[in-house]
């Protein structure tokens, strides 16, 4: 058993630390929702929170769950979460946020003419072999997430569900399998495996329109948490 397993092979104690990183994420994101929906986007952070704990995370990669926006969609300075919940939280979460050309883009930024630049080095982040195993738990429960908010939505909305985000339905599955490919080598497991699973099925729904071309080439997104 590696030294990572057995850190894991007891249960997470969530104290009073956890229940405040609910209550300050729940500050944070409290006005923002899920991309183009009504849904409080602080129901993505308790899914992510959730897988996090399920796959045998500590309470310090549960927090980083929580917070692992903080920094790219509520503009909160990594210091200030290293201020109330320590070094390592503070360090996952600078692990999890999307980088462009190694430093954090400008909100303006973050659009369809970045995309794949910012999903190319979110991509080398998780294949890295120094990107260590917490901030490839929290980054893959993320991914896992989103990935089953887009299924369900492909089930009940079919390809209008590409409409929301920065890139179509081709560069959309481009990232996914791509990052479910890369976790399941550097975290190999039952959240990894659920990643490729769900993903295959993302793919299925979505190939019976591509005989006639992608229909959503990229647009603009609402405000809101980001899926990408």
């Amino acid at each position: 058993m590696s030294g990572d397993d057995a850190k894991r092979a007891t249960p997470a104690a969530l104290g009073p630390r956890f229940a405040r990183a609910v209550e300050w994420a729940s500050e944070l994101h409290g006005e923002q929702t899920r991309k183009g929906t009504d849904v409080p986007y602080v129901s993505h952070l308790l899914a992510v929170t959730a897988l996090v704990l399920e796959d045998g995370g500590t309470e310090h990669e549960a927090i980083a769950a929580l917070l692992h926006d903080a920094i790219e969609d509520a503009g909160i300075r990594p210091k200030k979460i290293r201020r109330r919940f320590g070094r390592k939280v503070s360090r996952i979460v600078k692990g999890c946020t999307e980088t462009l050309g190694g430093e954090l883009p400008k909100r303006k930024q973050r659009n369809a003419a970045t995309w794949r630049a910012r999903k190319e080095e979110s991509l080398a982040k998780l294949r890295d072999p120094a990107t260590p195993t917490p901030v490839l738990r929290v980054r893959t429960a993320d991914t896992l997430a989103n990935a089953r908010s887009i299924v369900a939505d492909l089930r009940r909305h079919g390809p209008e569900t590409w409409q929301r985000f920065h890139a179509g339905a081709v560069d959309q599955l481009w990232y996914y399998r791509s990052a479910a490919i890369a976790v399941g080598r550097r975290h190999p497991g039952p959240l990894s495996d659920q990643l490729g699973a769900t993903v295959g099925e993302m793919e299925h729904l979505a190939g019976w329109w591509f005989d006639v071309g992608d229909p959503q080439p990229g647009s603009a997104s609402p405000p809101g948490g980001d899926l990408g």
